[in-house]
């Protein structure tokens, strides 16, 4: 069929769709109206079209051609992964993983204590019945020390299964550049250690032994584009590191795995994977690389720890499948989806299935499995993966030109730059600009913490890795966006006390309801009880029925110009029995502050601190 769909319709061009926009726009100012000032120091368009691709130079690749911005092979087929702790001894481990891998599961993960390793005994019993020629596994917690001797023993059971050497998928995540940013030092021989466990594989085609943690910045409040690109210095740190000490770079390129955070921001996400693709076949390239094997990266993508909440924690699994999707959607070696009560206790069988679920629901129902890089040639994903590209280029150049990730982190401007942007992300949290469901916004009204929850799990800063190092720089601080909400809630929660909000609603319907509606969520935030009412017939009848329940604090909710006369006769009424709250920001609000009525809230406030300030009022403790 040669005819062309739609030719009826004639082309509108950009010029029109502009003058109709500023049209709509009434004299208003399109950059503020329109256009997305984003956290990762770029602008987003209120649209797109063909001709904003004319500058992307990737365009014309296809999947598993350089720069690989369209996928690395030639289908979406990714992993499914599940990780496994060994803190209650290899048996019960490999009991979890044979079980899983029944369940859907075809990459194991292990997380060993990096202090001890496992025996060659251990590592049998760890990996008894488990087919290494058809599921990859992965070992997590790698030390220095540790990490020749665990990979010795693993060879020495792949050798006893008689798996051939091509057959085996395996990874090491030996990461020192990991504990520099996590507990701010790196051991002086580590890379020496790390030349070795490379030379020890070195006839396997299919395993990695280094892990560049790329989620450590992601954990740290970091942006996409900070977490591609310091992502991307440490992966550059460890080809120079391991270059300088005699070994090939095709080979170090091979050997090199990135571990991602997925955030929940979707479409970004999508892009930054895209992204990372080209970003590190160039780097690879500029190493003198010609090899398109070791050009391509390989990415493990792991829900983000950063989003997860301990209230309301059943919509983590939400999160999880959003950002599952957009990893799927982006292409990338294996996922991990993290239980949706990971945050609070060691996750269940239930907890367990449903993260397993979410990516067995994405491949067997929803087919996301059967198209290569679907979001190819939109518009839009295709400006924002030149858009996080360029970012990310700007950071990785600027470590580059401090010396490297190891001289840039120790100099302190990797914390400064995350810091600036975290800073921001948590200030957008407490305004509600950014929002965290069930937490900063529309909470759970009945739900009381559970003796899971404990303050340890809330404060930030309140695990901190234990080492006996002295640290060379200041390590990031992993936490969870959530946390500040939570520990205001979980301090309501504690007290003994839950103070009761009651909306005073009169006059104005729509306006009385839509405040009163704000106001609850506003209240509730803190794990305060809040009564809603329709509409009181009058001010009197409103007191009235205030003072009968025993308010705490009683909500005046109308329309501004009703409050110059209402709002002092509440509070009149009311005295020293309650706090009275007026919802909004009024034209009269000087006027009513000179009467003594001093508390607002609305869409402007701090939640965060506000908040913090009528738990003060009610005899509530921080924690």
């Amino acid at each position: 069929m040669s005819e062309k769909l739609f030719t009826e319709f004639p082309p509108v061009t950009t010029e029109q769709w502009e003058e109709v926009i500023n049209k709509d726009l009434k004299g208003a100012d399109y950059d503020k109206k329109l256009v997305w000032k984003t956290q990762e120091g770029f602008s987003v368009r209120p649209y797109y079209r063909a001709e904003n691709l004319s500058e992307i130079p990737f365009l014309d690749s296809e999947p598993g051609q350089f720069p690989f911005v369209r996928g690395t092979k030639n289908d979406n087929e990714w992993l499914i992964r599940q990780d496994y702790c060994l803190c209650e001894g290899p048996a019960k481990a490999n009991e979890l993983a044979l079980d899983g891998l029944m369940k859907g599961v075809n990459s194991l993960g292990f997380w060993v204590d990096g202090k001890k390793g496992l025996t060659d005994a251990e590592m049998e019993t760890l990996l008894k019945g488990i087919a290494i020629s058809a599921v990859e596994i992965n070992f997590c917690g790698c030390c220095p020390g540790k990490t020749f001797p665990l990979i010795e023993s693993f060879l020495k059971v792949a050798a006893a299964q008689g798996v051939k050497k091509e057959d085996i998928r395996a990874s090491f995540d030996f990461s020192p550049l990991h504990n520099l940013t996590v507990k701010g030092h790196v051991c002086d021989d580590a890379f020496d250690k790390l030349a070795n466990c490379v030379k020890a594989v070195k006839d396997y085609p299919n395993i990695r032994v280094i892990n560049v943690e790329a989620y450590d910045f992601n954990n740290a409040g970091s942006s996409i584009s900070q977490e591609l690109g310091y992502g991307m210095a440490v992966a550059s740190e460890y080809m120079a590191a391991l270059t300088d000490r005699g070994l090939e770079a095709e080979e170090v390129a091979k050997r090199i795995k990135f571990t991602f955070a997925i955030s929940g921001n979707y479409f970004f996400e999508i892009a930054k994977f895209r992204a990372a693709r080209v970003m590190w076949a160039n780097i690879v390239k500029a190493f003198g690389v010609e090899c398109p094997e070791a050009q391509k990266i390989q990415s493990h993508a792991v829900t983000s720890e950063w989003n997860q909440t301990v209230y309301d924690s059943y919509v983590n699994m939400l999160r999880d499948t959003t950002e599952t999707m957009s990893a799927a959607i982006a292409g990338v070696h294996s996922i991990e989806v993290l239980p949706f009560d990971y945050a609070y206790r060691k996750p269940n069988e239930f907890s367990n299935r449903m993260a397993r679920n979410v990516q067995s629901i994405l491949k067997e129902e929803a087919h996301f499995n059967k198209v290569v890089d679907p979001a190819g040639g939109s518009y839009y994903i295709e400006n924002l993966t030149a858009s996080i590209m360029k970012s990310a280029w700007d950071i990785f150049k600027a470590v580059e030109a401090e010396g490297g990730y190891v001289a840039a982190f120790k100099a302190g401007s990797v914390q400064k730059a995350i810091k600036e942007v975290s800073a921001k992300r948590d200030l957008n949290i407490a305004r509600r600009r950014e929002t965290i469901l069930g937490t900063n916004q529309y909470p759970n009204f009945l739900e009381k913490a559970s003796d899971e929850i404990t303050p340890e799990i809330v404060k930030r800063g309140a695990s901190k890795p234990e080492c006996s190092c002295t640290p060379e720089a200041e390590p990031l601080e992993a936490y969870r966006g959530a946390q500040a909400f939570e520990a205001l809630r979980l301090a309501t929660d504690l007290s003994g006390k839950q103070p009761m909000a009651f909306m005073l609603t009169f006059g104005n319907l729509a306006m009385c309801r839509a405040r009163a509606q704000f106001s609850c969520n506003f209240f509730a935030v803190a794990g305060f009880k809040v009564v809603d009412n329709n509409r009181f017939s009058s001010i009197e009848e409103g007191v009235k029925a205030a003072l009968e329940a025993k308010a705490d604090i009683v909500v005046a909710c109308s329309a501004d110009d009703e409050y110059a006369e209402a709002v002092p006769q509440i509070a009149e009424a009311i005295g020293d029995k309650a706090v009275v709250v007026v919802a909004g920001d009024p034209e009269c609000r000087p006027d009513l502050e000179a009467k003594g009525i001093m508390n607002y809230i609305n869409i402007r406030c701090n939640v965060l601190d506000t908040l913090k300030e009528y738990q003060a009022k009610m005899g509530i403790k921080e924690l």
